[in-house]
């Protein structure tokens, strides 16, 4: 299995670091994963999307939030690969893993905007976080890839 793996293409997706004005980052708990997996909000770039639209759309379905302004972009692409136990259905079955570009936004509106309920309910709960405490919530697979985010937006994240 793990052969075959290796010979898929990275799926091309964009990262949403969320934060408020104390620096503190959104992460969501993926609503489809048990124990408990937190995240901050991120997808698939569409075909003939650019990358800022697909970040602001990937934003508004998993979180409901339209009010924010984009304050930074990674420079380059970052991958990582999906653990060989994961189960092989849907982009897993068609990908080896992703490779993403992340936004650095800040969230401008009221709390009262963050909803969970759109079209894919991705989330079923949320809170805001420091950069510490995210690489503590997230995932092992994912570690590497949040620290590099985490590390390159530093200047603006509370710890």
């Amino acid at each position: 299995m793990a052969g075959q793996a290796d010979d898929l293409p990275y799926r091309p997706c964009v990262g949403i670091v969320l934060i408020n004005n104390k620096g503190e980052i959104f992460v969501g708990r993926r609503a489809d994963t048990r124990p408990d997996a937190w995240q901050m909000p991120q997808g698939g770039i569409d075909d003939g999307e650019e990358l800022l639209g697909a970040s602001l759309r990937e934003l508004a379905e998993e979180t409901g939030v339209t009010t924010c302004e984009v304050i930074a972009v990674t420079p380059d692409w970052l991958t990582y690969d999906f653990p060989s136990d994961m189960v092989r259905t849907g982009i897993k079955a068609r990908y080896r893993g992703q490779k993403q570009k992340w936004i650095l936004a800040r969230f401008t509106g009221a709390e009262s905007e963050i909803d969970l309920s759109g079209h894919s309910a991705e989330f079923d709960a949320w809170q805001w976080v420091g950069s510490d405490q995210v690489l503590r919530l997230i995932v092992e697979f994912k570690r590497p890839v949040y620290q590099t985010v985490i590390d390159h937006f530093a200047q603006h994240l509370s710890r």
